[in-house]
């Protein structure tokens, strides 16, 4: 069965096409160059291939694994032409997401039997968490659902003010404390008036601190145990936002927050402005932690639901 459906709806495709073509104009640049004047996938190409994949932040590991795929078709024909290569890239890489996500959600969703479905939101400050908070709000109020957001974020003024705009912007209540004030504290309020305004979903954002990842765990562990005391089950997902712009920093961040608290999915924002979208590809190979969300754009509705099909066709259009 072919791994490539045809679900795709014109204007969300449109919109991603644009948001990965910094991506895709430098990878296929260099991969122009890789394979100028051969005609088959030799020894040379693979290498010039590893380079590539490599300086287009996919990752170290995640790199040696496609090579080793692709190796061993060519092992299987050895008269595998260059003009294959995107092809088997495609699909080889396909393969990868396909192991780690589910990836075929088109829409915005929330599990029918989770109510208030509750969404921790973590990640350092910069990656565009706020953004993407106030883009998910959006997203869901406009889905028909009541949205209630927590500024558990009080270690800056900046955050609990930002989250307000974005509050104010999409029309959705907000739960916030002073600056300094203790975030179990808010994420405790936000939950339990959540429930009182029979919420759909209730969004947490938290603290982007790394200096100290003890802290940070204890911080979020002592807000996810404050949580539960209102709903038993919460949070029903910690989202990582990560900034895929910064490449390979985008990895140290995944490798951080990992080790500090359960991230149970991602979301990778700026991907228009860079040429570095291969780091989507390597981020949810290594962490084996599915891609919720893709940032394509700075518009409300270029905050993506992650498509592994479409995101692949994209890329390799």
């Amino acid at each position: 069965m072919s791994f490539f459906k045809k679900i795709f709806s014109s204007e969300k495709k449109e919109t991603l096409d644009k948001g990965l073509e910094k991506s895709k104009s430098s990878f296929f640049d260099k991969l122009s160059k890789a394979v100028a004047g051969k005609s088959k996938v030799d020894d040379d190409v693979l290498d010039n291939l590893e380079e590539i994949l490599v300086s287009s932040d996919v990752g170290v590991n995640t790199t040696l694994k496609i090579i080793d795929r692709i190796e061993a078709r060519v092992e299987k024909d050895k008269y595998l032409g260059t003009a294959e290569l995107n092809k088997i890239l495609r699909e080889e890489i396909a393969g990868l997401l396909s192991e780690t996500n589910s990836g075929e959600d088109t829409e915005y969703t929330i599990p029918a039997n989770k109510k208030p479905y509750v969404l921790m939101v973590v990640g350092v400050n910069g990656a565009g968490k706020t953004t993407t908070i106030g883009k998910l709000a959006y997203q869901f109020k406009k889905k028909g659902l009541n949205v209630v957001l927590g500024a558990a974020d009080t270690f800056r003024a900046a955050a609990i003010d930002q989250l307000q705009v974005w509050a104010d912007r999409v029309d959705v209540p907000i739960v916030k404390q002073d600056m300094g004030s203790d975030p179990a504290s808010v994420a405790f309020d936000a939950l339990q008036s959540g429930v009182s305004q029979n919420a759909d979903v209730i969004i947490i954002d938290t603290a982007g601190r790394l200096h100290n990842k003890v802290n940070l765990m204890n911080e979020l562990t002592k807000v996810k145990r404050v949580m539960q005391k209102v709903i038993g089950d919460a949070p029903h997902d910690v989202l990582l936002v990560l900034d895929g712009s910064t490449g390979q920093n985008a990895f140290e961040q995944a490798k951080q927050f990992t080790a500090a608290t359960e991230v149970t999915s991602l979301a990778v924002t700026k991907l228009d402005g860079t040429a570095k979208g291969g780091v989507v590809i390597g981020i949810s190979d290594q962490f084996k932690i599915p891609v919720k969300y893709i940032g394509v754009g700075e518009g409300l509705n270029d905050l993506q639901v992650f498509n592994k099909y479409e995101f692949v066709d994209s890329f390799f259009k």
